[in-house]
């Protein structure tokens, strides 16, 4: 318990020097850089290592010489902020919160593909201005995390895309909107997509179709990892769909149809710095179409004389406008701004054929944890391992797989309680310094962030 305390200590007094130091630098900038840095405290960020902190001080004075330089010109029609992101390079964030893949290959099911549905006409009268938040069938914005495959953070955009829309064509068809399960899909659709490590939406969308439905949000929550499919879960299918269609590519007017009738589901470029610390306003920055981000188009209409698409991101309600991007519109460029109308697809529900199937079965008892310190936990039946380790005090954990395993120095493998000397250099665990008998190193996942509420148990065992 004393090691607990000292611990909670040090965390407490690294964030207090870290703010302190951050005062201090930021004195003499503008009130709007100082107001920006305290929303930083409100984004909940901790750094673990020593060091650490000081090396994301750095990346923010970057970000903020960067950000104060856009917002000093006069001519931008949109703002930059320090966000969320703003201690990240941007390298790291392009690593961490992107994750749509491309290698779109042929269509999966009958029915699905390409579809004239939604292709324009010349004489056709679409509404000026739509705003599908306004008709109810938009849920808050969600935040996709740094969903964590081992260890590399890649993203589950895909995921956040694929529920928004079929969640929004499901409150058009049947008046109700249920907020709906991305965890299922990273768990559980694996035939193409690929959990945290990305994916597209088409197959989302097949697999709902497949699956006959998919659970809601409340059901299957969110837990920004790669997890085994639940079986339980994944048979409960409280929303479905018939099919899923794409707009025609490269048609932005075909794009403000399918948007006109229901939020669409889209790939955009967003690795750029100025996507990445977006505030505010219609975005014209420079951007390419190399997409690597889902996200869904919830309506258009146009500000100042400058038309726009409304997107809905999956980074929280802190990024940009309350969670949202709004996108210049109607560019001379046929691919779209960001690549937009490259590849747009949405889900297909008639509403009778085939119907929701009605209400989920109970949840299964919640999983046991097993507690690493007062801020991290690893599942049931695994071992906490510290990965960084200062002062006989432990900042960062991972867990190896297997009960009482032992932890390898090289603060990535583990081994199981059967073979328990680490050979780093083979990537082998033994059973002893000499034998020759031995089995593959296990690898270490990371641990994860303790909340209140969360743990079915209180023992703690140790590294």
């Amino acid at each position: 318990m004393a090691s607990k305390k000292k611990t909670s200590h040090l965390f407490f007094m690294a964030a207090l020097l870290a703010a302190m130091a951050l005062a201090s630098s930021l004195a003499l900038a503008s009130d709007m850089s100082i107001v920006d840095y305290n929303e930083q405290h409100e984004h909940g960020k901790a750094y673990n290592g020593l060091g650490e902190k000081e090396g994301r001080f750095e990346v923010f004075k970057d970000n903020l010489r960067f950000v104060e330089e856009h917002n000093a010109k006069q001519d931008r029609t949109y703002q930059l902020g320090m966000n969320r992101l703003a201690d990240l390079t941007n390298e790291e964030y392009r690593r961490m919160y992107l994750g749509f893949r491309k290698e779109k290959g042929s269509k999966l099911a009958k029915g699905s593909g390409s579809s004239w549905r939604y292709a324009f006409k010349e004489d056709e009268d679409l509404p000026d201005q739509v705003d599908w938040r306004e008709k109810g069938a938009v849920a808050d914005v969600k935040d996709q995390g740094q969903c964590v495959l081992s260890f590399k953070n890649e993203g589950s955009c895909w995921v956040f895309s694929t529920v928004a829309a079929v969640e929004g064509i499901n409150k058009i068809v049947t008046g109700d909107l249920i907020t709906l399960s991305e965890q299922e899909l990273v768990d559980c659709d694996r035939a193409y997509s690929q959990g945290c490590n990305g994916g597209l939406m088409d197959y989302a969308f097949e697999f709902i179709v497949k699956n006959g439905g998919i659970d809601t949000e409340e059901d299957y929550p969110y837990h920004a990892a790669d997890r085994m499919c639940d079986p339980t879960r994944k048979g409960a299918r409280v929303v479905a769909i018939d099919g899923y269609e794409d707009v025609p590519q490269n048609d932005e007017k075909s794009l403000k149809k399918a948007v006109a009738h229901q939020p669409v589901s889209v790939a955009i470029e967003a690795g750029g710095r100025a996507f990445q610390l977006y505030r505010s306003g219609v975005f014209t920055g420079i951007c390419g179409t190399d997409l690597d981000h889902g996200v869904v188009v919830v309506g258009y209409g146009t500000d100042d004389g400058v038309d726009y698409w409304t997107v809905r991101n999956s980074w929280g309600p802190k990024w940009g406008e309350g969670g949202y991007i709004r996108l210049e519109r109607n560019i001379k460029a046929e691919t779209g701004k960001c690549g937009i109308a490259m590849e747009p697809s949405y889900p297909v529900k008639t509403g009778a054929n085939p119907p929701n199937p009605g209400p989920s079965p109970p949840s299964p008892p919640v999983e046991p944890l097993v507690k690493c310190d007062e801020y991290y936990t690893c599942s049931e039946k695994s071992t906490c391992c510290c990965i960084y380790e200062f002062g006989g005090y432990c900042f960062a954990w991972g867990c190896c797989p297997l009960e009482s395993a032992t932890c390898c120095d090289d603060r990535y493998s583990c081994c199981p309680q059967e073979y328990p000397v680490c050979d780093i250099e083979a990537q082998t665990c033994r059973m002893s310094k000499d034998s020759p008998l031995g089995v593959k190193v296990l690898e270490r996942s990371f641990a994860r962030r303790y909340r209140t509420g969360e743990l079915a148990g209180e023992a703690a065992r140790s590294p």
